[in-house]
């Protein structure tokens, strides 16, 4: 594969993510893909949808999870209703993340994402234990499929999430770094963070924001590529410097308006371009 090949964060049914058509209208070589309702992921779906994005020419490089009950509404819901971490809802959203990385193997993807949630900050605490537990016993899912674990950056400063993950302590788990999500949730700086956890990033998004007024307290705003805080150009300037060669995936979330995406997600791919010549990919 081509260093830097272009991707969208795209769904099969109406998820998270832009439609197909629209990856297929912007010529999009690479896709992370947002699983689909436990009722779409069976095996002949799998096969059905394998077959359309080879017919495509589109591969799909990471399968990310998410939950029913999960509110992004403010931070402290966030914090609340996001990920492994809630103790009530644990259990089955394991159970739901192995069935997400079974259909991910029958898509012949070797990536899993999710945001595992706020992360117990006491790393003495049981309550921490427990995550890290959970985590661990998701990577050795994953490792029995032969699959990466990736958690996507935002709730977690650059220095809690190494630690967590040199806890977790399974050798199939990296960090899919999300610029934009430094900013919204105010944990960190992004450029220097990446800089720091860089050894673990083996997947990107390339998303937008502008810093909240009460950083932590309250949500920034994300904006379109290049109109925010984190500085694209410098992003990729980091992400060369530290040999990342992977797909830079555009991540835009728009409502389900197909032209708004084709519109705006167009703009990520022709800026994206623009600078990966710049830096001869």
């Amino acid at each position: 594969m081509e260093k830097w090949p272009l991707g969208v964060f795209a769904s099969i049914d109406a998820g998270l993510g832009v439609y197909l058509d629209v990856v297929q209208e912007l010529g999009v070589p690479t896709i992370q893909l947002h699983a689909p309702s436990a009722a779409q992921r069976t095996s002949e779906n799998a096969a059905s949808f394998a077959k359309r994005v080879r017919e495509l020419g589109i591969t799909v490089t990471a399968v990310f999870g998410g939950f029913e009950g999960e509110s992004y509404a403010d931070i402290p819901t966030t914090a609340r209703t996001v990920g492994l971490v809630p103790l009530e809802t644990r259990a089955s959203r394991l159970r739901e993340m192995r069935e997400i990385a079974d259909f991910a193997r029958l898509l012949e993807v070797e990536v899993v994402g999710l945001h595992v949630g706020f992360v117990p900050h006491d790393r003495e605490s049981e309550a921490y234990r427990q995550v890290v537990e959970v985590t661990a016993e998701l990577c050795r899912h994953c490792q029995g499929n032969h699959q990466a674990l990736h958690l996507e950056t935002g709730q977690e400063t650059g220095e809690a999430l190494l630690l967590f993950i040199e806890d977790v302590g399974q050798e199939n788990l990296f960090i899919n770094f999300d610029p934009a999500n430094m900013i919204l949730y105010g944990s960190g700086e992004p450029i220097s963070t990446l800089k720091l956890v860089g050894k673990y990033v083996l997947s990107v998004h390339c998303k937008d924001a502008t810093w909240a007024q009460r950083r932590g307290e309250e949500w920034g705003a994300e904006v379109p590529l290049g109109e925010g805080d984190v500085g694209i150009e410098n992003y990729l300037a980091t992400l060369n410097e530290l040999g990342y060669t992977g797909p830079l995936t555009v991540e835009r979330e728009i409502p389900q308006d197909r032209e708004r995406q084709k519109a705006e997600i167009g703009h990520a791919i022709r800026l994206l371009s623009e600078l990966k010549a710049k830096f001869g990919a």
